[in-house]
């Protein structure tokens, strides 16, 4: 193994907070990445649901009101 302790990886002769903190944005900005557009999906699955919801509605009440007449 290139290093020799756990100690060692983590510091890695002084580069350790620029190589580790290198690493942990990049992983951030992948998850978000992979993340944003599930979210995006689901929420634009929710508004396409309550819109169906309020059509279905309003046809119903147009029902009613057509029934009544």
């Amino acid at each position: 193994m290139y290093f020799e302790t756990w100690s060692a990886v983590w510091h890695m002769e002084g580069h350790g907070p620029y190589v580790w903190g290198a690493y942990s944005l990049t992983a951030l900005v992948i998850v978000l990445l992979v993340l944003s557009p599930w979210v995006r999906a689901r929420e634009l699955t929710q508004d396409i649901r309550n819109e169906q919801r309020r059509a279905a509605a309003a046809s119903a009440l147009g029902a009613d009101h057509a029934s009544e007449t």
